[in-house]
Order: C-alpha cells, then sequence, then structure tokens
C-alpha cells in the first residue's frame, strides 16, 4: 500500500492545493505532485480536475478522499496509544443528541458507571440530525433510517403526539384535533436543513387536518420545547416515550390518541473495527439492553379528562 502517497493525495485534497499540501506536510511540491501522479497511475483514474481556477476532485477523489482520512486518522490514534503505551486510560468519546440525554440517557449512564467504574466516558452532545462532526468512538444519533460505513443498532422508534399542560388544554376542551392545533400556540422543533414546520406539518397529512404551521415558537431541542409547554402555553408534537414519565404524572397532557411515527428514531453508531475493544463492545451492550427495556406509555391511553 503507498502510504507516501495516501497521505500526499489527503494533505492535498483537503486543502484542494499542491502548496499547501506540500506545506503540512512539509515536503517539497513536486514531491507531492509525484506522490499524487504515481497513485492516479495505480488506480488508473485521475483523482483532481487540474484547471486555471484551482483543484476539483473527481468522482474517484471524492469517493477515496473521506476512507484515507479516517484511516490515516485511526493509525495515527492507534500509534499514539501504543506509544504512549496508555490504551486503557483515554475515554470513550460518547455522543448523545441533547433532548435524549437530558430526558432518558443520564440515569443509564449513572447505571453503567456502578457497574463499570473503571472505564472512563467523554460524553458530549450537540444538536444535530445525523452523525456529528468530529471524532467520537460511538453516537447516539437522531436520525432517519440510513446506511452508512458504521454499525447501526436502532435503540427506539420516535412516536409522537400533540401535548400540551393541562391548563392548556382546559381552555380548549370540548374542541375536534383540527380546531385545537389551530387554534392553539403550535411550539415547533427545528430539524438541520429542514422546513420549521416539517414535523408539525407530517403529522397533518397524516391525520388528513388542515394546519397552519407558519406561526408558534421553535426550540432547538424537543427538551426545550416540552418544558416551556408545561410551564406556559402552547402545543408541542413531542416524543411520547421519552416523556411518558411527565404524561403518567399529569405534567403534559395528550388529549387526543393520534400518535404517529414521524420517520425519526434514534440509533446507536460505532465503528465496526472498534467491536473488537472489549470496553466498547461492553458499553454498546449496555446501552442497547437499557433501551430495550425502556417502556412508554400505553399507546390507548386518553390522558386528558373530558375528552
Amino acid at each position: 500500500m503507498p502510504l507516501n502517497a495516501l497521505r500526499a493525495f489527503e494533505a492535498v485534497g483537503r486543502h484542494l492545493s499542491f502548496t499547501a499540501g506540500a506545506q503540512a506536510l512539509t515536503v517539497s511540491q513536486s514531491a507531492m505532485s509525484r506522490h499524487v501522479s504515481s497513485l492516479e497511475d495505480l488506480l488508473g483514474k485521475p483523482l483532481f480536475e487540474r484547471s486555471a481556477s484551482g483543484l476539483r476532485l473527481t468522482q474517484a477523489g471524492e469517493i477515496l478522499l473521506p476512507v484515507v482520512a479516517k484511516c490515516l486518522d485511526r493509525l495515527e490514534e492507534t500509534l499514539n496509544t501504543v506509544r504512549n503505551r496508555d490504551s486503557e486510560s483515554r475515554p470513550l468519546r460518547l455522543h448523545i443528541p441533547p433532548s435524549l440525554l437530558n430526558q432518558t440517557a443520564l440515569p443509564l449512564l449513572h447505571g453503567f458507571r456502578q457497574q463499570h467504574p473503571e472505564i472512563r466516558i467523554d460524553v458530549t452532545t450537540s444538536n444535530v440530525t445525523g452523525t456529528p462532526q468530529g471524532k467520537v468512538d460511538m453516537a447516539i444519533v437522531f436520525d432517519r433510517p440510513s446506511v452508512d460505513d458504521r454499525v447501526t443498532d436502532l435503540l427506539w422508534m420516535v412516536r409522537v403526539a400533540p401535548l400540551c399542560s393541562p391548563a392548556t388544554w382546559a381552555a380548549h376542551q370540548g374542541k375536534s384535533l383540527e380546531e385545537f392545533l389551530n387554534a392553539a400556540d403550535l411550539l415547533h422543533v427545528k430539524l438541520d436543513n429542514e422546513p420549521r414546520g416539517l414535523l408539525w406539518s407530517t403529522f397533518a397529512d397524516q391525520q388528513r387536518i388542515v394546519l397552519d404551521t407558519s406561526g408558534g415558537l421553535a426550540f432547538d431541542t424537543a427538551f426545550s420545547a416540552v418544558r416551556y409547554a408545561m410551564a406556559a402555553n402552547g402545543v408541542v408534537l413531542a416524543d411520547i416515550d421519552m416523556f411518558a414519565d411527565e404524561i403518567a404524572a399529569g405534567n403534559l397532557v395528550m388529549p387526543f390518541a393520534t400518535i404517529s411515527a414521524d420517520g425519526y428514531g434514534y440509533y446507536l453508531k460505532t465503528h465496526a473495527e472498534d467491536l473488537s475493544d472489549p470496553t466498547i463492545f461492553r458499553l454498546r451492550d449496555w446501552i442497547i439492553r437499557q433501551f430495550a427495556q425502556t417502556s412508554g406509555v400505553d399507546e390507548t391511553a386518553r390522558v386528558a379528562p373530558g375528552e
């Protein structure tokens, strides 16, 4: 495997410049050009389109670059681990979406720590749909079903229904679902690169009702939207399993048994090559088992009195 040529290709592809790539690796520009040319000869395909305006990756280059970059990063991490003889001390890096972390995952992590106090975990969170940016060992992601180069385990599919405070429902009691939602203040949960009212629009289509989704407040997380609905006003389209405790306690009301699946779910993503690591295997197994035991509310429950 032409390691030097791959390193040169990755540097040039990252910067889209032979000059910047050469500076990053502290080699001459001519050496970079020779390495990339040798890799192109080996593949029998060009990796860059060269023009007066600069460099552009070809289709072959776009396919190869992320794989080479990932492999070089993993190789560097492993070399550093072996060099430092510190393979057991580096914390596992686990990403969890903010709403799931606050509402469900914190007690699960506490349970894991009680059983495995010797395993260190660095938990990060970010409000993204899909796999987060940055280096993580494992990631719980909020997304639609997708296929990538990671091992993917479904933790649960989201089931949503309109939820509000008892006071909000009392002010609208007796109305139909369509009348209620058009009269109430809609609370939105924003998704990356999606229209503001996507989730409510999808729900309205599924229920075959006409709903104006242009108004209301929008939040970055379902956790914030639900807390606002409980403390103030408005109706939120939220996961009934994630907020099962609030529904059971009567702090949230589900006025209508109109539970639907919006196509999103929570998935655990792990690098396939990491499954041989006993620590990562142990944490993955724990997460899957704990989420399998998580129970939600009864689908037929009609929490709102008098509906």
